[in-house]
C-alpha cells in the first residue's frame, strides 16, 4: 500500500496502489479501510461526513457512516480531507505538450519522434493520475498515429501508472484542412490527423481506426472561427453533410461513439446534423443549438481551461471566444444541456496547469461547488462505459489504481 500527495497546487490528491493488483485468485485480497472526513459519493447534493470505506482487493465492499475499521486492515486516515470518486477528464491529448502558437505545434510534429512523444505521453498520464483523474478520454494523437493505444495498453497491463483510458487515435479532417500546412510542396511533412475525403473514404477511415484499437472516432467539424454582424461566432465547415454522416453512421454501426471538434455555430450545427455524441469546445453555441443538444441528449465538453490559457497568446478572436464560453455556460445549465468535464490538456502544457482548474471555472460560471461533482464527475454509462459510483460490490478500478481522490 502506498499513500502519496501530489505537489500540484489544486487539488491535493491522494491515490492508493494495491499490492495485489495482479494477484492470482487463490491469494487473499488485500484489505484497506479509508477514514474520510467528508465523502462526495457522486449522487448526494451534500458531502457525507465521517465515512468509513472498506476496500478488498479491487472492490469497494462497504461505505458506512462512522464505524470502526475491521481488524487486520491497513487504515488510511483522511479524516481531514474530502474523498470522492476519481475524476474523469473527457478531453485530453497526452501526446501533445501545449500549442499556443502554430510554431509550438509544428515543432513537436517535426522535431520529436513518435517514440519520444510516447515517453512524454506516459509521463503525462501519470501526471493526470496524480491530479486525481483516474480515467481520461484522449481525443487524438496529433500526428503520433496509434501511440495512444500503446500507452493505454501499457497502463492496462500494469507496466506504467496512469488512468484508465479511452482513445480516439488519429482523428479526421478533409485534405488540406488541418496542419501541418504552409510548407513547400516538395516536402512531405506529417499531418496532425488522418486526411479523409468522400463518404466511402470516411467509412474506410472509421474501419481502419477501429482495426488499430480506437475506442472513439473524432473528426474536426470546422475551422476559421470568426464573429459576424449578428454577433454569433461562425466558422467554416470542413466536411460535407454526406461525409460527416458517413463517419457517424459507420462508427455507430460498429459500436463506436463520435466526438466532434466544433467551435463555431456552423460547425456545431453540422455536427448535430450528422448525429455526433459529444460536442467538443462549442464556444459558438446559440440558444437554439443548446435546445437541440438538450433535446437529443448530446453532451457538451466545454474545455474552458484551454481557452483561457491560449487566448492571451493567440489574440484575435480568442479572448472574445473565452468570454463567450462564460456567457453560454449558465445558459446551458439552465436549459438542461448535459455537460462532461474536459480540459483539452495537451493544448496547454501538462506541467503548467492542473486539470482540476476546470472545476474552478465551472463554479465561477454558475455551477454550485458540490453540484459540479454530481453533474460532471460520473459521466453516465451512456457516455463512458464503466463510470464508477462509490457503492459496495462495485469494481474499484479493475487494474492497479482505485478510483478515489482526496482534496484538502
Amino acid at each position: 500500500m502506498r499513500e502519496e500527495l501530489s505537489d500540484a497546487p489544486f487539488p491535493y490528491c491522494v491515490w492508493v496502489e494495491s499490492r495485489n493488483a495482479n494477484a492470482r485468485p487463490c491469494q487473499t485480497p488485500h484489505r484497506i479501510a479509508i477514514r474520510a472526513g467528508k465523502l462526495i459519493d457522486g449522487k448526494s447534493e451534500k458531502p457525507l461526513e465521517n465515512v468509513l470505506i472498506v476496500i478488498e482487493g479491487d472492490r469497494i465492499v462497504s461505505v458506512v457512516a462512522g464505524g470502526s475499521a475491521p481488524a487486520g486492515v491497513d487504515l488510511i486516515d483522511l479524516s481531514r480531507a474530502t474523498v470522492l470518486p476519481g475524476f474523469i477528464d473527457t478531453h485530453t491529448h497526452i501526446l501533445l505538450q501545449g500549442d499556443i502558437t502554430a510554431e509550438e505545434y509544428d515543432a513537436q510534429l517535426l522535431k520529436q519522434s513518435i517514440p519520444y512523444r510516447a515517453i512524454l505521453a506516459a509521463r503525462n498520464a501519470q501526471t493526470a493520475l496524480s491530479h486525481g483523474f483516474t480515467a481520461i478520454r484522449d481525443l487524438e494523437t496529433e500526428g503520433a498515429m496509434y501511440a495512444d493505444v500503446d500507452v493505454k495498453t501499457a497502463i492496462a497491463n500494469g507496466e506504467v501508472p496512469g488512468p484508465r483510458m479511452q482513445v480516439a487515435t488519429r482523428a479526421m479532417a478533409p485534405t488540406g484542412m488541418y496542419p501541418l500546412l504552409g510548407y513547400s510542396w516538395e516536402l512531405k511533412v506529417p499531418t496532425g490527423v488522418q486526411y479523409v475525403d468522400g463518404a466511402d473514404g470516411a467509412r474506410k477511415a472509421v474501419r481502419e481506426q477501429a482495426m488499430y484499437g480506437t475506442d472513439w472516432i473524432k473528426y474536426y467539424s470546422d475551422r476559421r472561427y470568426h464573429f459576424e454582424s449578428d454577433g454569433v461566432l461562425h466558422s467554416m465547415v470542413n466536411f460535407t453533410d454526406e461525409e460527416a454522416k458517413a463517419i457517424v453512421d459507420e462508427a455507430h454501426r460498429i459500436g463506436k461513439k463520435v466526438a466532434a471538434h466544433a467551435i463555431g455555430s456552423d460547425g456545431i450545427a453540422a455536427a448535430l446534423r450528422a448525429g455526433v455524441d459529444t460536442i467538443e469546445h462549442g464556444d459558438g453555441l446559440t440558444e437554439a443549438l443548446m435546445d437541440e443538444m438538450a433535446r437529443k441528449g448530446i453532451y457538451w465538453v466545454p474545455t474552458i481551461t484551454v481557452g483561457m490559457y491560449v487566448a492571451p497568446g493567440r489574440g484575435g478572436n480568442w479572448p472574445k471566444m473565452a468570454d463567450l464560453q462564460r456567457e453560454n455556460f449558465p445558459k446551458a445549465i439552465k436549459k438542461g444541456v448535459k455537460i462532461a468535464l474536459g480540459t483539452d490538456a495537451g493544448g496547454f502544457d501538462w506541467k503548467a496547469l492542473n486539470e482540476a482548474k476546470e472545476f474552478e471555472y465551472y463554479v465561477q460560471y454558475g455551477m454550485t461547488p458540490c453540484r459540479r461533482f454530481v453533474r460532471v464527475r460520473p459521466s453516465p454509462p451512456s457516455f463512458w462505459a464503466g463510470a464508477i459510483n462509490l457503492e459496495p460490490s462495485k469494481p474499484a478500478s479493475g487494474r492497479t489504481w482505485w478510483p478515489l481522490a482526496a482534496i484538502r
